[in-house]
């Protein structure tokens, strides 16, 4: 029996934009927890313009009548303020000790309210995750499989690769202290990757990331989900601003690993004094070996900087690894295993 008229132990945190295809399944999910704690389900509505505030109206009365507290929100404004802004306006109406995130497009198993909040209260400056199921089941299977297999060591050592957060937005759990000392979210609106800006800062404050290793919310996969408003390169400029602050100064030379277009993307991408630490380029294709070096034209330095291309054997530690694991059959990470770089302080992936 969920305890009612106590002050809310989790908030269920849901911003709400033209949601109405899966609003009621969403809903539905949170009335079926089975966490047993007082809980809260506050909503946003970011000036939807269809029926989403129906919608959210009737699910009000069926959750209070089962012990749910719900609180709604929004504006009417003839545009919406974005995915940060209605998140931030969601908690500061909420009351709960924990935080639980939700997607209005996606579906909680009964249990995660309780898995996580559990997780939680042993891990009190943690994000709590989960593992997902995907809808549709053959939509995004690299990322998914990433999401969901990354091993526990790997959830602090993969942020800096291009599948972003190691624990996905809508699986996110924390307490509300946590979240006060490292928020709020940023409020550029649409294109910008609140959530990947949240969990840098999170990182920078010492956070640390724990999954909750069940599958516990359907992520849907659609044209309309925000994420594909970001634009490729906005996430790259944060990614690389964040490899330069947050591994680069402990490393006084590196070599970075494929001297192809990504690995090229990436020097050039750097500041002029990281891509001076930049001590070779590596890689397995003999086409490129064969080439000796990579000629940066654009650079501003004089001789211009000539990047010696190596074979892997031959390179030297650290590395920046700007290769897709899961395309190279195992072999890549075979040649790590056979170069004993399997240490963590040895090499980050960029990929």
């Amino acid at each position: 029996m969920r305890a009612r008229g106590a002050r809310p132990l989790v908030s269920i945190i849901l911003p709400v934009y033209n949601a109405e295809p899966w609003l009621d399944e969403c809903l539905s999910s949170v009335l079926q927890q089975d966490f047993e704690g007082a809980l809260e389900l506050s909503v946003f509505n970011d000036a939807s313009q269809d029926k989403s505030m129906t919608i959210i109206e009737k699910w009000k009365e069926k959750l209070e009548e089962s012990g749910i507290l719900v609180v709604v929100g929004g504006h009417s404004s003839s545009s919406p303020r974005g995915v940060g802004y209605s998140k931030n306006q969601a908690i500061a109406q909420s009351s709960g000790s924990y935080l639980c995130f939700l997607d209005s497009d996606d579906v909680m198993m009964p249990q995660r309210v309780r898995l996580q909040h559990e997780a939680a209260a042993q891990h009190p400056t943690s994000i709590i995750g989960c593992q997902v199921r995907r809808e549709p089941p053959n939509s995004t299977e690299r990322y998914t499989r990433w999401v969901n297999q990354l091993a526990p060591d790997q959830l602090l050592t993969q942020v800096f690769t291009s599948h972003g957060p190691t624990v996905i937005m809508p699986t996110w759990f924390c307490s509300r202290a946590w979240f006060s000392h490292v928020g709020p979210f940023e409020e550029g609106g649409q294109g910008e990757p609140e959530d990947l800006l949240f969990f840098y800062q999170h990182l920078r404050k010492g956070g640390g990331v724990v999954r909750v290793d069940q599958s516990l919310l359907l992520y849907r996969y659609h044209p309309q989900a925000v994420t594909h408003s970001i634009l490729e390169t906005t996430i790259w400029t944060y990614r690389v601003r964040f490899l330069e602050e947050r591994a680069l100064p402990h490393w006084p030379a590196f070599t970075i690993w494929n001297a192809g277009k990504q690995g090229r993307r990436l020097y050039r991408s750097l500041t002029a004094a990281n891509q001076r630490k930049v001590a070779a380029f590596c890689d397995v294709d003999e086409n490129k070996i064969r080439k000796g070096f990579y000629c940066y034209e654009d650079s501003q330095e004089r001789p211009r900087p000539r990047i010696p291309i190596l074979h892997f054997r031959a390179a030297q530690p650290p590395f920046v690894i700007c290769v897709k694991l899961d395309l190279t059959g195992g072999e890549f990470e075979e040649n790590l295993r056979s170069l004993h770089l399997l240490e963590g302080r040895d090499f980050l992936h960029f990929s």
